[in-house]
């Protein structure tokens, strides 16, 4: 430890390093406190109250550790990606906490986190205002958090970022070394350009302008950058025996499944499971992929996915414009 000579020649201790830590490199998923502990019982005292007895509720439960909530397996198994004890300039993956939740909630957060063995190190604390603009420096490859208004600002500043559903039933512990997450399509990892030409003038419309489009790329949706960090990962490896498995699933058929794939291979990127569905309802499909989270821009999508597993609601595109 080494004494540094202040302002006014007062002595502050602090640790003397090589190199600052930093997030370069890596993907960061930021994460709400409601989407990786159970905060919901605790919302409700907000709700029909407020802040006052919110912060007063969870200083008197600073020693009770939290339930999971319905991020907790992907922030673990994200973790899990590096190896313990690995060194952090050599990690992969971080994750962070971003959140309107006030710094005694943070408290409780940290807490739950290590009584549960979770490495949660950083944090971002708000108290009621919108914690978004904090993924800049993060350098934020997600942002997960059940406040849509904030989801709504991140995505539009240019952020991969869903609303978490909290009554989503939980991930699955079936496959405890393999990280599964699955994307919708359009306006989720492609733009909504031809979500555009469905909802005009419907699906005989659609099919016709895919076909005629098939071997142009469809432009890049909120979703890409994530699908590349997670393409990365997969390819180079992590020290913690972790995997990664993805898949897209869309209500696209065929002929219209050429243009997706054709823009994924444009991209370099791979996915490891293709479901083409044609409009059937998504959730049995993902019941058997099992995902640890599913991203879509439509609610009702959402709904039937998140009977299945953890899902978040990406308010992007068409589908989710105000009037």
């Amino acid at each position: 430890m080494a004494k540094v000579l202040g302002h006014g020649g007062g002595l502050l201790q602090g640790y003397h390093c090589a190199m600052a830590p930093s997030l370069e490199g890596k993907l960061v998923v930021a994460i709400s406190s409601r989407a990786v502990f159970d905060f919901e019982e605790e919302n409700r005292v907000f709700e029909q109250d407020d802040d006052a007895a919110y912060m007063a509720l969870q200083r008197a439960r600073l020693e009770q550790p939290a339930p999971h909530g319905v991020a907790y397996a992907l922030a673990r198994k994200l973790l899990a990606f590096d190896a313990p004890g690995t060194a952090e300039d050599r990690r992969r993956v971080e994750v962070v906490v971003v959140s309107r939740n006030d710094p005694v909630s943070g408290l409780r957060v940290f807490r739950s986190a290590r009584q549960a063995g979770l490495r949660l190190e950083r944090g971002v604390f708000t108290r009621g205002r919108t914690p978004w603009p904090y993924l800049s420096p993060l350098k934020a490859n997600l942002f997960l958090s059940a406040n849509v208004d904030d989801v709504r600002a991140a995505l539009e500043a240019g952020f991969p970022a869903a609303r978490v559903f909290p009554e989503s039933v939980h991930a699955s512990e079936s496959h405890p070394e393999e990280i599964r997450i699955a994307f919708d399509g359009d306006a989720v990892l492609f733009s909504d350009e031809s979500e555009q030409v469905y909802q005009r003038d419907g699906l005989d419309a659609f099919q016709r302008h895919e076909d005629e489009h098939a071997r142009r790329p469809l432009p890049s949706g909120p979703f890409k950058p994530l699908l590349e960090a997670l393409h990365r990962l997969q390819r180079e490896g992590g020290t913690g025996g972790m995997r990664i498995r993805t898949a897209l699933v869309t209500a696209r058929s065929a002929p219209a499944h050429e243009r997706a794939i054709r823009t994924l291979m444009d991209w370099g990127v791979e996915v490891d499971e293709a479901m083409f569905l044609g409009g059937l309802a998504k959730g049995p499909f993902l019941r058997q992929f099992e995902p640890d989270f599913y991203f879509d821009d439509q609610t009702r999508h959402c709904e039937s996915a998140a009977q299945a597993g953890p899902t978040g609601h990406v308010v992007s595109g068409i589908a989710n414009r105000r009037d």
